[in-house]
Order: structure tokens, then sequence, then C-alpha cells
């Protein structure tokens, strides 16, 4: 282990020492959901060497945990961190601090059908560049269609289902985790389910698991949940359903139904566990307001419909259906995250962008107001479209894992959802400490052994001899997430130690600049 010049440690000895790292007097939450117990923690060669009473014990480094919260490092099942032309990655921003400032240890991308498609090439160039978390990563369905099919809008030839697969095969071999689906997303959305049975019985046979962005999370989501088990079941896999809510003001409370139905295929045997980020908002395109139909075959075509009067009158009235069955009488629940164009629209609505042009407040007039985005490109938006009694519900739910959902970002650029800065910190501040949801020792186990035991990361998410010494040191008490929406840009606070295989990435709450992460191939 490199050495690290911190106040806080201390040099024990010029002699070989027991361990390279000590942590001495913790209360140590080990991931299982079981009480905490008092403990010291001996690191040597990035893995946990030993867990108990360890007085007497020599090591190179010190740290005097002085009775916080020791726990295993915080996995995040659903990341978005691969980065795209338009958005950068950890490529670009290696020590990803936004999370390792949460406590997050190991991050699992390619979420919602996208990710990179050669891995090899992908990992390689991450290995040369370090990397400050853990990372694992789905081969994305969509990314795959997009490859062999582009955006059509048509079920796949026999010949193109084949290049399909062997992309997936060949993912799986380099080392992904499982195969993700986003099927609102263009292209995913115009697949069939067994195309993608098919393409996840070819996972499976890896051993990957099925995570999903399934195809209605509003007024149809007890459809959704239905295809999802249906795929993991015919493919013989985990299914992993992604930031699971009710997105649809008509169905607020729903998530008891939705909930019920988990249960019910889990007592059938069918492997099913949902995530979550703790936010009653959702973060995704602009263009998930317009009917999927309309956004087939890439920006140009759908430049073409919105320029053909009789298209443009099909997709308003399409938009229109959309907004009633979601509940919503307007587009104010609609926020502008960032706009490459004209930046000032940034954590404005569409109602208030729509008014700064100048238009009367009507549906009509707010459709045209986000039209003119959409011709224009990309706008990530906030959707204000989730209840907290839902969003509470589903996180009491036992086989509920935290995620974030997040993104690398470059600090304070745009108004983004704050849950890239500030999730794990939301969880321990808001809902274990201020609205009692959860406990403690829970809400560790769905940010540590729960994640890991899904994706199979068999020797992390626990505090245990032998494992990797991922270890996240606080003060529950003092841990906040200061991440708003208004003000996004803000780093959590209350992680005094957050440690990547044996090395600190936070020490004394700020930033070592060590990268000790690594790529974890399935």
């Amino acid at each position: 282990m490199r050495v690290l010049l911190s106040a806080l440690f201390l040099v024990c000895s010029l002699t070989a020492a027991d361990f390279e790292l000590l942590i001495r007097g913790a209360r140590v939450v080990d991931g299982t959901g079981n009480p905490w117990f008092l403990a010291d923690v001996g690191v040597n060669d990035g893995r946990i060497a030993a867990v108990g009473s360890l007085s007497g014990k020599t090591a190179d480094a010190v740290i005097d945990a002085d009775r916080r919260v020791l726990t295993p490092g915080f996995i995040d099942v659903h990341a978005h961190i691969e980065g795209r032309a338009y958005r950068p990655g950890i490529v670009d921003y290696p020590d990803a601090f936004n999370y390792t400032m949460d406590g997050k240890t190991t991050m699992i991308t390619g979420n919602c059908g996208s990710s990179k498609i050669d891995l090899e090439v992908w990992f390689a160039d991450l290995e040369r560049s370090g990397l400050g978390p853990n990372l694992m990563t789905l081969i994305g369905h969509n990314s795959v269609r997009q490859e062999v099919m582009g955006a059509a809008r048509r079920a796949a030839a026999p010949d193109e289902l084949q290049k399909m697969k062997d992309i997936v095969a060949r993912s799986m071999k380099a080392g992904a985790v499982g195969l993700s689906t986003g099927l609102i997303y263009i292209p995913g959305t115009y697949a069939d389910t067994d195309e993608v049975v098919a393409l996840a019985k070819v996972a499976g046979e890896h051993g990957g698991v099925y995570a999903t962005h399934m195809r209605n999370e509003g007024a149809e989501v007890l459809a959704a949940i239905r295809e999802a088990a249906y795929i993991g079941e015919q493919a013989g896999m985990p299914v992993q359903i992604s930031h699971f809510k009710i997105s649809n003001k008509h169905h607020w409370g729903g998530s008891d139904k939705s909930i019920a139905l988990v249960e019910e295929y889990r007592r059938k045997g069918v492997d099913i566990v949902v995530d979550q980020y703790p936010y009653n908002r959702s973060s995704t395109g602009v263009r998930t307001t317009l009917p999927t139909w309309a956004l087939a075959d890439g920006q140009e075509s759908i430049r073409g419909r919105l320029r053909n009067p009789e298209t443009r009158a099909r997709i308003i009235e399409g938009m229109k259906e959309i907004l009633d069955k979601k509940g919503f009488g307007d587009y104010s629940y609609a926020t502008v995250a960032s706009c490459d164009w004209e930046p000032e629209l940034a954590g404005k609505t569409i109602s208030e962008v729509n008014r700064l042009r100048g238009r009367a407040a009507t549906i009509d007039n707010e459709i045209t107001t986000i039209l003119e985005l959409v011709e224009k490109g990309r706008v990530p938006m906030v959707f204000h479209s989730m209840s907290d009694e839902d969003v509470e519900r589903i996180m009491r739910y036992p086989n509920t894992a935290i995620s974030s959902d997040g993104y690398i970002l470059k600090f304070g650029e745009g108004v983004p959802h704050p849950r890239s800065y500030g999730t794990y910190a939301r969880a321990f501040a808001e809902y274990v400490r201020k609205r009692k949801v959860l406990t403690l020792e829970d809400a560790v186990r769905k940010a540590t052994s729960l994640p890991a035991r899904t994706f199979k990361l068999n020797d992390r998410g626990l505090v245990r001899e032998g494992y990797a010494a991922d270890l996240v040191l606080f003060d529950p008490n003092r841990v906040q997430d200061n991440a708003t929406f208004r003000e996004p840009h803000q780093y959590s606070s209350g992680f005094d130690y957050v440690i990547v295989n044996g090395v600190p990435v936070v020490a004394e709450g700020k930033r070592t600049n060590e990268r000790p992460g690594r790529v974890l191939r399935h």
C-alpha cells in the first residue's frame, strides 16, 4: 500500500508491522443487517486480514475510529458513468469524486440499455488511467441494437439477432456482469419480448444478471414487472428492476401492488430484487415526453417529422395523451437540467421557459417550447413524478437496494439531479436519522451486501476476514447530503474515510487523489 501522509495516521514502527492499516475502536455495521459490534479491523494487501480485538497489534498506519461507524464500502448498482458523446464519463474524470465523497467504492454502470460495446478496449483504457472507485459494467441492449440496426423501428431480422447475440456473448466473455435494457428508450422500445429473451439467454449462459429499466413505470407498471419476470424466468437468470417507482400521478400510492407482485414472483422462485434512489424526482431526456414512434431513426428523422404539419399534429396529440395519462395538467413538473445551446435555461421548468419565450401559459404553447428544444438536440431534464408515500414504502421493502442512477459530472456545470452527488448521504441523513424509515443496519445492508449478492460480488459487501478492504468510516449523526435541486454541485459531508482496496480515497473528509480502484470483470 502506498504511504499516505495524514495527521491522523500514526507511524507505529520501522520494523515489520502486523498490518498495513489498522482501524481501532469502530462500531462495525458489517453489512448483514445485524446489530453493530465494537471491533478493530486490520488490513493487508487490500484485504481485511482480521476483525476483532487487535490490541497489541502494530500497523504501518492507524486510524482511531473513536466509536464511529465502520461499514463495507457502498456498492452503487445503478450508475451511468461510461460516458457518451454528449456527456463525460469515468475516463474523463477517473477519480469520480462525486461518487467517492458519497461513500461509494464500487460502481456498476452500463444500465438502462446503454453501455460501451468494445469492453476489452475500454477496460484497458480505464486500467491505464487508474480509478478512484471499483467498476463493473453491464452490456446494454440499446447500445447493441444501435450497433447492429441503428434506430430502426422494427423487429430484428434473424441475421441481425444473431449479430446482437454475438456481441452480448463477446461482452460477457470480456467481463460484463449481465445484460441491461432500457425499454422506454430508443431503440430498445422497438424490441419485442422475444428479442430480449434471446439476448438475455446468452448473458444467462455466462452467469449474468438481467437489469431492466422496464417498459413502463406508471399506469402499466404491473405489466412491465410481469415482462421483466418472464424474461428472467425464460433466461434462467436473476432480475434487477432498476429505479423502482410509481411515475404517474394518477397511480401514486400504487407501490403496494407493485411490491406485492414482485413478492408473488419471488414465491414462485423467480429471483427478483429492485433498486431505488431516495428522491421523489427522476431524471432523463426531454424526448421522453414525445411518443416513442416519433423518435425513430435518429435526430434528422425527428426533425423531419416535426417539420411535417400532419405528423407534427400527431406528435402533439400523442404528447397530450401522455401528459394526461401521467396525471399532470401542464409541464411545470419538468425542469431543465442543462441545455448546451442555451445554458441559462438550466433550473427552469418548461412552464417557465415557455413564459420566457413570451407565450401564454397553455398546454399547446408549452408543447411548442418542448418541440423547439427537441428539434435542436438533447436536453436532460428533472421530473417531479413520484410521491413520498411510494418512495418510503419501496425503501422499506427488504429487497430494495439503494442506488444513485447518477452520472460523472463536470463540477458546477448545469443543474443536474442531486442524486449524482448525495444519494447515500441522503439515505442516512433523511431516511435513517430524520424520518426513521430505515434502521442504520438495514440501510447499510441495502447499500452493501444486498447489491453484492445480486451482482455476485462474492468478496465485497461485508466487513469480513478475507474480503476486499472497501470500507467507509463515519458518524451517522453528522452525515449530510448537501446537494439540492437548486444547487446540486455540492459534495456530501460526514464520510470521514472512504477506503478502496485498502487505500483511502477520502481521509479526514478530504480527497486524497489516490486511484486504487479496479475493473472488476465478471
